[in-house]
């Protein structure tokens, strides 16, 4: 299955899942106006920390490797048993600390201990979704995009259904506690799938601790958890730098730019990771990498400008319909982002050479150096241009993200 089939399947499932987003959002800037969608930011980073640590950040290594063992039987085993125990013992010990620090989390985050009963049902949730995180790694270890793309629409379906139905009754509290329960209804939809598939054994189900798949996946899983935790640690410094010096109004337009962008460009980057990842991984020529990230620019970078480029062009639309009349000062805020953007896709592409080829080290100094990038030229942009500094922050990080990994593939396909 090449780039363009797959983009197909995975945009109609990123469709779905763009849709159960957007009413999201969209009821929440009902509701609760700007200060609502910039609180509902950081309830969507509370969940993304936790959704990673809940299975120990080892899915793009489950993808990695189910892509290099799938037909070595014994050493396919071996991983998913021993990923299975890292993931269900992980998403215990994160599921009991966020029951442990419930309020904090609550007052730190949103501001309100009245949303403590919200993270205590998010913490019993971790269970649930880390085991529908493995399965959908396996999944897409074995590149069965359709598969996939199925569980991803169904779930997002039903995930639209509960969200509704919260959200008419508890308003923004029952719209955040929808994100919760339709990451977990998709395992209802995920387990049946996925016994049905040609590839399940029995077997798969098993936990047993393996030393050397667990050093293996512990391994793998530090860059993922950089990669995954560091973003939305940094994006909760950021609005709350921005909330002190503007207020939450000001933090819901930064917020509705940057989830405007999240949503257009989740359709190349699913792409990437379900593609690209385990495509990446099971390939050592050194011409045959070339040739697929030659492929890559090739596709995805003109379909990323020309988004971007609509989006622009399109942003007071896009504005009035994703949120309301409130939100109309956010539109001086898409140039920045939308450049930012397209780099963010282009250094994508390339990062994931570094993550298939489990280039540990460069890449956890990589993140976190660029993480603490990021939040200098936002402090720096923002006290020079206002709030349009953070977007100006963004561009010009991604920038320097770009750079140091073109040189990074010039050197490791160099040395093949």
């Amino acid at each position: 299955m090449n780039i363009v089939r797959t983009g197909f399947y995975t945009g109609i499932a990123t469709a779905s899942r763009l849709l159960a987003g957007l009413v999201v959002i969209k009821l929440v800037a009902w509701f609760a106006g700007p200060a609502g969608v910039g609180k509902l930011g950081q309830f969507m980073s509370l969940m993304s920390l936790l959704a990673v640590l809940a299975g120990g950040g080892i899915s793009a290594g489950i993808v990695k490797y189910v892509a290099e063992y799938r037909n070595d039987a014994r050493r396919l085993s071996r991983l998913l048993a021993a990923a299975l125990w890292y993931a269900l013992c992980a998403s215990c010990v994160m599921g009991c600390a966020a029951l442990i620090f419930s309020r904090q989390l609550a007052v730190w985050l949103l501001d309100d201990p009245r949303y403590e009963n919200l993270i205590r049902i998010l913490a019993v949730a971790q269970l649930g979704i880390a085991l529908i995180n493995y399965i959908l790694s396996v999944i897409n270890g074995f590149m069965d995009v359709r598969r996939l793309a199925l569980i991803q629409v169904v779930g997002s379906l039903l995930s639209v259904a509960m969200v509704i139905g919260l959200s008419r009754w508890l308003h923004l509290y029952g719209a955040l506690l929808a994100l919760v329960i339709g990451q977990v209804l998709t395992l209802a939809v995920g387990l049946p799938a996925w016994w049905r598939s040609p590839y399940f054994q029995r077997n798969m189900l098993h936990m047993r601790f393996d030393p050397e798949m667990t050093t293996r996946l512990a391994a793998f899983s530090l860059m993922t958890l950089t990669s995954a935790l560091l973003p939305p640690l940094v994006n909760i410094v950021v609005r709350n730098h921005l909330a002190a010096q503007y207020g939450w109004e000001q933090v819901g337009y930064w917020q509705a730019v940057s989830k405007v962008s999240d949503a257009y460009l989740l359709f190349l980057t699913t792409a990437i990771n379900i593609y690209y990842l385990p495509k990446l991984a099971s390939t050592h020529e050194r011409q045959s990498l070339v040739i697929e990230l030659r492929n890559a620019y090739r596709h995805l970078i003109p379909v990323v400008i020309v988004l971007a480029a609509l989006v622009y062009l399109l942003r007071d639309m896009v504005t009035q319909l994703l949120f309301n009349a409130n939100f109309s000062s956010a539109n001086p805020l898409y140039g920045p982002q939308l450049v930012g953007d397209v780099l963010k896709v282009a250094s994508f592409v390339l990062s994931y050479l570094m993550l298939a080829k489990a280039m540990t080290r460069l890449f956890v100094v990589s993140e976190c150096v660029f993480a603490v990038s990021y939040l200098a030229l936002v402090y720096v942009f923002t006290a020079y241009f206002g709030l349009v500094g953070a977007m100006y922050a963004f561009a010009v990080n991604y920038l320097l993200y770009l750079l140091f990994n073109i040189g990074v593939a010039r050197r490791y396909l160099g040395a093949i």
